[in-house]
């Protein structure tokens, strides 16, 4: 009876083969190691930033100062005329016509009276498209009184300014009661308390010298220009950032008219003594 053999067979690898295969694992682990630290360094360094969102359809445009001042004069001649020299109102609107509107805006004026406006300002504005700015004007008269009128500029391919249309008289931006103030902390340090209404004090008063003892060497200061005198502190609480204290006071004017005011004042602490660094104005700006 013949007993079975084991068969073994031999084969050849080179030894630097059979170095890899046993290392291998341990430089993938060495590698994935040294890609986590490199990713944490680089995300505590330089983090992602989330992407900008796209533009909301009712973002605020950017101010037009010019475009602005168009719509303000043309409100002016468009609301300024006289029945008994109707050619005065034409020639002053002809600069503005074009192939979209009449020469004199097709404004037709009554058998008698007149209207003056006092004063004109942009009080709203909106961009239905790129490069077109409607404006809402509110217009002071002398015999309508306060009217609000929408004027749509654009600017023409050579940078010029041009109306798209006809004005429209419409009612005025939506507002409503000023609503309850959210208390803040209140200052409770009664030193600090002392050198904000001694500063307020002096600024209304536009005392310049008197004022200059409480502030810091590079404070942004601009007094009144006419002198007021403080009658009363109503509050004095903490800003959310705590960086200043807003102050609600009492104060009156010359003639004897009594005001209810709020200003915000940038305080610091310099060496245990505080010292205003602001005064209703950005310290950063």
């Amino acid at each position: 009876m013949s007993e079975g053999r084991s068969t073994l067979t031999i084969t050849a690898r080179p030894l630097w083969a059979i170095r890899i295969a046993r290392e291998l694992p341990r430089y993938l682990l060495s590698s994935l190691a040294v890609a986590g630290l490199a990713a944490t360094a680089r995300f505590t360094i330089a983090p992602p930033r989330p992407a900008a969102p796209a533009a909301a359809a009712n973002q605020r445009p950017a101010p037009d100062r010019a475009a602005e001042g168009f719509a303000a004069l043309f409100a002016r001649r468009y609301l300024t005329w006289n029945a008994a020299d109707p050619l005065a109102s034409q020639r002053s609107l002809q600069p503005f016509a074009g192939p979209g509107m009449e020469a004199d805006a097709a404004l037709q004026l009554p058998g008698s009276g007149r209207e003056r406006v006092e004063w004109a300002e942009v009080v709203g504005q909106r961009e239905p498209t790129a490069g077109e700015h409607v404006y809402t004007l509110a217009a002071q008269t002398d015999t309508a009184g306060l009217l609000y009128l929408t004027v749509s500029v654009a600017r023409a391919a050579d940078g010029r300014l041009t109306l798209t249309g006809y004005p429209s008289i419409v009612g005025p931006p939506a507002y409503g009661p000023a609503p309850a103030p959210v208390r803040s902390r209140e200052v409770a340090d009664p030193t600090l308390a002392t050198v904000v209404q001694r500063a307020l004090r002096n600024y209304l008063a536009a005392s310049a010298g008197e004022l200059a003892a409480d502030l810091t060497s590079g404070a942004r200061v601009s007094l009144p220009v006419e002198p007021l005198t403080l009658v009363s502190t109503q509050r004095l609480d903490w800003s959310p950032d705590g960086r200043s204290v807003v102050a609600v006071v009492q104060a009156r004017d010359a003639r004897g008219v009594q005001y209810t005011l709020a200003y915000e004042v940038d305080v610091v602490q310099l060496a245990g003594r505080w010292e205003v660094a602001a005064l209703q104005v950005d310290a950063d700006a």
